[in-house]
């Protein structure tokens, strides 16, 4: 029986055709259609992940690039960006724009930083790259080998670690700015027999964001093989980001303390 009023019997949903029983070429058709990615679905894929990474990371070079040119904009880079990261950390759901916003002042931030370094000690960004990509290729290689993977033990042990650096930094830093210690990296550069605190601190640190780089990629499959909502590779991209610069400016600090203030 037709449908006699307009608003339905313009819709394909609400003919009578589209109750008809589908030939045995539709079903065919149907049958060898390829599966719905996660993509289609509004899910999480590698592929997916992966885009969102590349773009967060280009947007975080193109701001070094302004940054390398202007190394002055490296301290509202790193307040702002620092800002953004808390803002990013506390928020329930991923947000593009603010992660992508933390990726060009955190840009900022390290094409300053590097321009002073580079300045001070030349070669040693190229040399810090380098570093870093190779504790990213071996981090990675290890995972994706399964001979790296997190515990529950190790994960808390690596959380007071961080905390502690974190706080041993920021008193550091507080020290270095009221003029409680004179040298170029405060009391990184002090001698532990004969060894500079900073060299030991950097290569632990090292350590401690290679560990957290591979709680990322474990967050990043555990997203992917529940399904989680396609936004949340942003997240992921967030996550991956925030360690990689962590891990280049600790070597890179780690260089310019093995050769000398």
């Amino acid at each position: 029986m037709s449908n006699s009023n307009p608003a339905f019997s313009r819709s394909v949903a609400f003919r009578d055709s589209s109750l008809a029983t589908p030939s045995a070429q539709t079903l065919d058709e149907l049958y060898r259609r390829p599966p719905a990615t996660g993509t289609d679905t509004g899910r999480m894929t590698y592929e997916d992940t992966i885009m969102k990474i590349l773009i967060a990371f280009g947007v975080l070079l193109l701001g070094a690039v302004v940054g390398w040119v202007v190394p002055v904009l490296a301290i509202p880079g790193f307040v702002i960006g620092l800002v953004l990261a808390l803002v990013n950390i506390f928020r329930k759901k991923p947000s593009r724009g603010l992660i992508l916003a933390f990726a060009a002042f955190e840009g900022l931030f390290v094409g300053g930083i590097s321009s002073f370094f580079n300045t001070m000690w030349e070669g040693i960004v190229t040399q810090a790259v380098f570093g870093t990509l190779a504790v990213i290729g071996v981090t990675l290689f290890l995972f994706l080998s399964g001979k790296f993977r997190t515990s529950p033990r190790m994960n808390r042990i690596v959380m007071v670690a961080m905390i502690g650096y974190l706080v041993f930094s920021l008193t550091n830093f507080g020290l270095m700015a009221f003029g409680a210690t004179d040298a170029m990296f405060g009391l990184r550069s002090y001698e532990i027999f004969g060894i500079p605190l900073g060299v030991i601190l950097g290569i632990l640190v090292v350590f401690l964001a290679a560990y957290s780089l591979v709680m990322d990629f474990e967050s990043i499959k555990a997203g992917v093989e529940q399904g989680a909502p396609r936004v949340y590779g942003w997240q992921g991209a967030f996550g991956i980001m925030v360690t990689v610069v962590w891990l280049y400016v600790e070597i890179l600090r780690l260089l310019a303390i093995l050769r000398g203030d």
